[in-house]
């Protein structure tokens, strides 16, 4: 009983008394406690029923509610946000919906005060907004248009192992191609992997990475030799301003619910770390119901590639009016008997010359222009960096 509780009692009890000692009349001893003749009646007749305890103020909770969640569907909640401790109100409807769709399911809020009453509701974190991004990126409207894939952030295994998890997603779906533990963050290692998906789902037609290595260089227009690869297969390279995760933005998302349930904390070892992220991916395409997607799955609108990936990449064919020139170890061109120095990047891959005028030819790499060279001074200028 809280103070202010045991002094209203009190008050009560002391008019009980004065009514019982016939100290004054009834209607002065109500006048006298600021009451009503039937509220003096009501604690007269309690308090003869009951004895003091009748004297405390009675619940107003309804002994029974008939718009009350069936105990039965309170434990499926409960039972599933057990299995998916990340999941809020809405995924959780959203997933129940689809497990029994016969079954008459709680609204998300009355989901949200079960699992409120349950303790297993955690503050919302207001996060801060970034202004989005807004230089013309291609619309995405189908699976395939856009993957976008980068590293999330390094941690350690139980065993002191250092763990770069390598993702790739199509953006339009959301569906997650790949989620791989690595060591080392190289283009060998990167490479490995993005040829196994796209032998398993098809080319997508633009990729779109951060500025960061293996994806993106330091010379000419941020080239790499994996982002060559990428335009040999005839694939756009996209690259987020540097500083601008948020151009990025669903990859990002996806990237801190991976952390929030795989990681924290990591498993032992990089092999059992990567179980953890092959159960993530199948849950998170198949199983997790995404907001943006109308709390439909990944899984249900990904498609693979009608492109097929080549067994061997062919040469590029430049148009008839080009000179090819096939650039060496160091970087370099024949020029008649003279060296012109384009880039490392492109050794061993051949270039295409395009006479504009006199003296004067536009450098294309597959269908990527790169540069221009001047033969007056035999020099060749980069264009700039995509």
């Amino acid at each position: 009983m809280s103070w202010k509780e045991s002094r209203v009692v009190d008050q009560r009890l002391q008019f009980l008394s004065s009514y019982q000692k016939e100290e004054m009349s009834l209607t002065d001893l109500c006048h006298e406690y600021g009451i009503s003749r039937p509220t003096a009646y009501k604690w007269i007749k309690r308090y003869n029923e009951v004895g003091p305890e009748g004297l405390l103020d009675l619940s107003r909770r309804p002994r029974s509610c008939s718009h009350a969640t069936p105990e039965e569907l309170v434990n499926e909640v409960l039972a599933l946000r057990k299995r998916f401790p990340s999941w809020g109100a809405r995924k959780l409807k959203a997933r129940l919906e689809r497990m029994n769709p016969n079954v008459a399911w709680p609204a998300a809020s009355t989901i949200g005060e079960i699992l409120r009453r349950s303790g297993l509701t955690n503050p919302v974190r207001k996060r801060r907004r970034t202004t989005p991004y807004s230089q013309p990126f291609s619309e995405v409207t189908a699976p395939n248009q856009l993957w976008c894939m980068d590293f999330k952030g390094w941690f350690r295994t139980g065993d002191g192992q250092r763990c770069d998890p390598f993702t790739i997603t199509d953006s339009y779906s959301r569906y997650l191609i790949r989620c791989q533990a690595i060591t080392r963050m190289d283009t060998a290692h990167v490479r490995a992997i993005c040829e196994a998906a796209m032998r398993e789902f098809g080319v997508p037609e633009r990729i779109r990475t951060d500025n960061g290595a293996p994806f993106s260089g330091t010379g000419i227009l941020g080239l790499s030799r994996l982002s060559l690869e990428w335009h040999r297969l005839g694939i756009l390279h996209e690259r987020i301003q540097p500083g601008k995760p948020q151009q990025n933005g669903r990859h990002e998302r996806m990237h801190r619910t991976l952390k929030q349930d795989t990681t924290n904390p990591s498993a032992k070892t990089i092999s059992a770390q990567q179980k953890r992220f092959d159960e993530f991916r199948r849950v998170y395409n198949h199983e997790r119901p995404h907001e943006a997607l109308n709390h439909e799955t990944p899984g249900s609108l990904y498609v693979p590639s009608t492109r097929l990936l080549p067994r061997y990449t062919k040469a590029h064919t430049y148009p008839s009016h080009f000179q090819t020139r096939r650039v060496n170890d160091a970087g370099d061109i024949s020029w008649h008997k003279s060296r012109v120095f384009i880039s490392e990047v492109f050794r061993g891959e051949d270039i295409g010359l395009e006479k504009i005028e006199q003296d004067f030819y536009k450098v294309h790499f597959c269908n990527l222009e790169v540069g221009e060279f001047d033969v007056s001074d035999l020099r060749f200028r980069p264009g700039l960096r995509a």
